[in-house]
């Protein structure tokens, strides 16, 4: 017997979960496809959440290969649209070193060739943190809040 048309609801998952080659390939493959996804999702390409999200996802990776890599080992990435943001979550398999969390990026001085990414993260989220992963490693997570989703959802749902 199956259910009636009204207790039959489809259930949308939004979220997506790809591990990639801790590589400078790996890195430009992870905002590729995340940058696919956002647009699978309905954010528009050249919106203003398509654009943090795209630096951030860049950022995330790139230090993900450059500052966590352990040889032989992955990063993943993680996007999810809980709702009224995007979460973008990326971990690495490197656990001795943690980068500063929030508040805790300095800025870089004029001439470094490294140290914006972090706090170019923090300039464009709305909320980020460091987490701890068992078994070891750690998760860069951050959120960037989407208004016209959670209108969205409140609309499908309602």
């Amino acid at each position: 017997m199956t259910a009636p048309p009204a207790a039959r609801q489809l259930a949308t998952v939004h979220a997506f979960t790809q591990r990639f080659s801790s590589t400078p390939l790996g890195a430009r493959l992870a905002r590729q496809l995340a940058l696919i996804q956002l647009h699978t999702w309905g954010i528009p390409h050249g919106s203003d959440a398509f654009d943090r999200a795209a630096v951030v996802v860049a950022e995330l990776a790139a230090n993900a290969v450059t500052h966590g890599r352990v040889p032989g080992r992955d990063f993943e990435l993680r996007l999810s649209l809980p709702t009224g943001s995007l979460r973008i979550e990326v971990t690495d398999t490197r656990a001795e070193r943690l980068p500063p969390g929030p508040g805790g990026v300095g800025p870089a001085r004029p001439l470094d060739e490294r140290g914006r990414g972090l706090a170019l993260v923090e300039a464009v989220v709305d909320r980020w943190e460091v987490l701890h992963r068992n078994p070891p490693g750690k998760t860069v997570l951050a959120e960037i809040d989407l208004p016209r989703w959670l209108s969205v959802v409140r609309r499908i749902q309602g």
